[in-house]
């Protein structure tokens, strides 16, 4: 499966309670309501935004990277409501090796839901079934320990800490390392 192949018509992706979709300009004042907010910008790699100008700002690169078929987040959307609560994504993605990165960000609103858990499963499941991906790992700064949680209740194994790996808002920081391959998985 080539890069292109899933990004030139990037697929819905339907859990339970959740759409996996692409994002789109009418997100922005929901991208903006928790990206603006500390506690969740604190722990990845991207800035608070300021403005809604800056969530708009976002949008327009990602649609921009899914015109160029190229790797883009998915919305992650909450169905009883209809609105955009967050992200989920491959970071990067080598298909040559069929190994893979994901990243997520959440709006604490819908925090110790089970929601991300739920998204990253059926993330990982698509990333193996339809990528022919052998292995998908995630990272997070050591002390991000809810996106660790969401990590090792999806069954992904802790690898190790790679330290000082990211510089980032005046910092380097250490990031812990999971991964989980295509034989280890069982969707549960």
């Amino acid at each position: 499966m080539e890069i292109e192949e899933i990004y030139a018509d990037l697929p819905i992706i339907e859990t339970e309670r959740l759409l996996l979709r692409k994002i789109k300009m009418e997100d922005a004042e929901d991208l903006y309501s928790y990206c603006s907010n500390e506690e969740v910008s604190k722990h990845v790699s991207w800035n608070t935004h300021r403005s809604l100008a800056d969530s708009k700002g976002f949008i327009d690169f990602v649609l921009t990277q899914y015109e160029h078929n190229k790797v883009a987040p998915w919305a992650i959307e909450y169905k009883e409501n209809g609105r955009l609560i967050g992200t989920i994504d491959f970071v990067w993605w080598q298909a040559q090796h069929k190994t893979a990165e994901i990243g997520y960000a959440l709006s604490q609103d819908y925090w110790g839901k089970g929601l991300m858990s739920e998204a990253a499963l059926e993330f990982v499941s698509f990333g193996f079934r339809k990528m022919d991906l052998v292995r998908i790992q995630a990272r997070c700064f050591i002390e991000n320990l809810g996106s660790a949680r969401v990590m090792e209740k999806i069954g992904m194994t802790f690898e190790g800490i790679e330290r000082k790996r990211m510089f980032t808002k005046g910092k380097h920081h250490d990031l812990k390392v999971y991964s989980i391959l295509k034989e280890e998985f069982s969707k549960t």
